[in-house]
């Protein structure tokens, strides 16, 4: 956590409400609520002044995200599969702003793969988080284009075509910054939310995200039961935010307790002379 006074407030003088917004109309469990907190949080403990940021979202259902955190920045809410067209125009008016942009797997992929492809290509600073429940939550919950093969609609229908690996396609269009999570770990999306936030350029962060009402049954594998009992935690992730530099002095034989700006503590130590 980062550091806040006694009435709780951070570093940009605000506190955790300051980063809320409405209240949900999702469906009650839908992890895209559950992305709505790690934002909040991962926000709150950035320090960002929330009239400095710009949120962005295309169609569909993740695409109200942005209505339930930081209720007093900019928004913008652009056609099917059109937010990167915004998200660059947004950024060549004003630079100044930290871009957070919310999609689908719908919205990203059928409809707005090639816009995808310019937002890479030009590198635009946008925290673009893809909510990817495997299925058109907002038309019924027909498979959307990263339905794993094999994997069944709650109708018994069974997906037989390919999917698309939203991760693997950022990387080999180039983007500096891929990052996959589960809407389910709070603690690791945090953290890589803060990295994503302190990244100079496009980050795309691919987060699988549980649709409770179409997609969260036996068969379904981006489901709450599927998605715990495949997750392997290969290591933990933690990130220490940079704000003002750091310096302190260590004599020789010494120990020194440095504290980071996030709270944590690194003890330095100073070789002797001989």
């Amino acid at each position: 956590m980062t550091p806040v006074d006694t009435e709780g407030r951070n570093r940009a003088g605000l506190t955790l409400a300051d980063y809320k917004g409405s209240k949900s109309t999702l469906c009650p469990g839908c992890g895209h609520d559950a992305i709505t907190g790690s934002i909040i949080q991962a926000a709150f403990e950035a320090g960002l002044e929330p009239h400095r940021v710009a949120k962005l979202s295309g169609i569909g259902c993740s695409s109200k995200t942005p209505t339930y955190f930081l209720g007093s920045s900019h928004g913008f809410n652009a056609g099917h599969g059109r937010m990167p067209s915004i998200a660059t125009g947004v950024y060549s008016a004003n630079k100044d702003l930290k871009l957070i942009g919310v999609s689908g797997d719908g919205d990203f992929a059928p409809a707005g793969l090639g816009q995808f492809c310019h937002l890479v290509r030009r590198n635009v600073p946008v925290v673009y988080i893809i909510e990817n429940n495997g299925v058109y939550g907002l038309t019924k919950g027909q498979f959307s284009a990263t339905a794993d093969e094999g994997s069944k609609l709650k109708t018994g229908v069974v997906n037989d075509l390919h999917p698309m690996d939203l991760c693997a396609l950022a990387v080999e269009l180039g983007c500096g910054f891929v990052a996959r999570g589960f809407a389910g770990d709070p603690k690791q999306m945090v953290n890589m939310l803060k990295a994503a936030i302190a990244h100079n350029g496009l980050c795309v962060f691919d987060v699988i995200s549980p649709c409770v009402t179409f997609n969260n049954h036996e068969g379904s594998t981006k489901g709450y039961q599927y998605s715990k009992e495949h997750q392997e935690l290969l290591h933990q992730i933690g990130f220490v935010p940079s704000f003002e530099q750091i310096e302190v002095e260590v004599g020789p034989g010494e120990v020194k307790d440095v504290e980071m700006h996030d709270g944590s503590h690194v003890l330095l130590r100073r070789l002797e002379e001989d």
